[in-house]
């Protein structure tokens, strides 16, 4: 899939404040500095579409992109940031959850995994409270130009290992590098299987 046009809509603090389009959409979350932007950019061949940062924490608020008027991208709040104030971890968390049992026209989740590191209880809750909440997800390992095939293959046994306990059946998997464009196709055929 090759996006014509992306442009940025808007950033909205409240959820119950995004304007309602029957345009189908995808959002991304992960915990911060995951990659998310990075992503979002690879993703839609646009460098600066999604603001990066080296600083956990750069993304909060709910961004919106329409892509060729036939989608929408929503770049979610990274969770479990700890440099933000407690009042203000429970505002994104409360903003996240209203907009994923509320947004009507979301097809699919992507929730991003760093694949440098052993799974997170934190990603592990979220991915099972989204299972528990019957949301579509697609989970997504990240920065996989970081590591070695061997220790590629080990860190992504070792999640799918950690899911296994919760999960009968793991939700599909891609594995990605923003760096590469590895991934790239596998994240645009579910946008395009989930749109028939």
């Amino acid at each position: 899939m090759k996006i014509k046009q992306a442009k940025f809509l808007g950033s909205w603090e409240k959820s119950v404040d995004i304007p309602h389009i029957k345009l189908p959409e995808f959002a991304f979350i992960g915990r911060s500095n995951v990659g998310k932007s990075s992503l979002i950019n690879m993703l839609t061949e646009r460098k600066d579409l999604a603001k990066t940062s080296s600083k956990p924490g750069k993304t909060q608020t709910l961004n919106i992109f329409n892509c060729d008027d036939t989608f929408q991208i929503c770049d979610l709040p990274g969770y479990g940031y700890a440099k933000v104030s407690k009042e203000k971890r429970f505002k994104f968390a409360t903003m996240i959850k209203y907009y994923l049992r509320n947004r009507e026209n979301l097809y699919c989740l992507f929730i991003l995994i760093d694949l440098r590191i052993p799974p997170q209880s934190i990603d592990l809750e979220f991915i099972n409270d989204c299972g528990a909440d019957q949301i579509p997800i697609v989970l997504v390992g990240t920065k996989a130009d970081k590591l070695k095939k061997t220790e590629l293959e080990n860190n992504h046994k070792a999640i799918i290992d950690a899911l296994s306990q919760d999960w009968e059946e793991i939700p599909p998997f891609i594995i990605t590098s923003a760096e590469t464009g590895l991934g790239k196709e596998q994240v645009w055929d579910v946008v395009k299987k989930a749109m028939g």
